[in-house]
């Protein structure tokens, strides 16, 4: 897990600090945010600490309300659980008390012209994927059809060509070589690149090349999300390939199940069609289409007529 800091978060979104410009390195260890509701009220020793805290406008709303005295208390009762950083949406005014809580326990205090949904919705996808366990692997990453599927197999295979092809017939270079993958649920894998080899494939015999430049913005995609892992190997002539439906094999990632197929190679395949295929016959399966039952129910009708 990367650590990431409030001067991120002032960097991703427009933010304007009101105070604590010298405490913007404070680290971030939770990954959603919070609006105070029972954090208003005296310490509850169950209510999560160390989560950015989000001030809307009902909540300033309510501290505008309160007696000075009773502001600065209600406001002491969020700084006691450690937030990172505050937030102020929709540029309101900040309550009495807030920046000298802030100041004094040396928490940055943040605002923004965004709504308060807004700033939630964004703040947490960005703080998710950003603070999500990630690992890199050896392989390449496209997307076909609107599916993310990780290629893999030993080096000089030629997963780097077959993707070229694919690119050819209109889907996207995610990552080549290099894979990032986060894990942002336990059903939910994300494949990524390095940001070094963004937009970059590497191809035998002829070198470097920057799709976007060659093929054009769509040829590319910054990350998708990881529904089958297909092996390139050899061909192996001794094994049965001719199976109605293969029972479906998985592979672990950080404990993501991902089902995974291989696709055998030999001279006149046409791997890239057969990646689409592949990819294609997945969706109708997770639509509950299965073409090998549909199959057998013929089969079966054609013996009872």
């Amino acid at each position: 897990m990367k650590n990431l800091m409030v001067t991120d978060l002032l960097n991703r979104f427009s933010l304007e600090v009101l105070s604590g410009h010298d405490q913007c390195h404070r680290v971030l260890k939770k990954t959603k945010v919070r609006r105070p509701g029972l954090e208003f009220m005296d310490k509850f020793d169950f209510i999560a600490t160390e989560h950015v805290q989000i001030l809307g406008k009902n909540e300033i709303s309510y501290l505008h309300t309160l007696q000075e005295e009773e502001c600065k208390l209600r406001i002491g009762n969020i700084i006691k659980y450690d937030p990172p950083c505050i937030i102020i949406t929709s540029n309101q005014e900040e309550p009495p008390g807030l920046i000298q809580y802030c100041v004094e326990n040396e928490i940055p205090l943040l605002r923004t012209f965004d709504s308060t949904s807004e700033v939630s919705a964004k703040l947490d996808a960005f703080v998710v994927k950003a603070m999500a366990p990630e690992i890199s692997i050896h392989g390449v990453c496209v997307n076909v059809s609107g599916m993310g599927i990780l290629l893999r197999g030993k080096s000089g295979v030629g997963k780097s060509e077959t993707a070229h092809t694919l690119i050819g017939r209109g889907h996207r270079l995610v990552a080549d070589d290099i894979v990032v993958l986060k894990k942002l649920s336990p059903q939910t894998l994300l494949g990524s690149h390095n940001e070094k080899n963004k937009e970059f494939l590497a191809l035998r015999s002829i070198g470097l090349l920057n799709v976007v430049r060659l093929y054009g913005r769509t040829a590319f995609q910054e990350e998708t999300r990881i529904a089958l892992d297909i092996e390139l190997t050899k061909w192996e002539s001794n094994t049965l390939n001719n199976e109605l439906e293969l029972e479906t094999k998985f592979i672990d990632y950080m404990g993501v199940q991902i089902p995974h197929i291989q696709i055998q190679l030999q001279p006149g395949r046409d791997v890239a069609g057969l990646i689409e295929a592949a990819a294609n016959n997945w969706y109708l399966k997770q639509q509950g289409y299965s073409a090998a039952e549909e199959f057998v129910k013929r089969l079966e009708q054609e013996m009872e007529d």
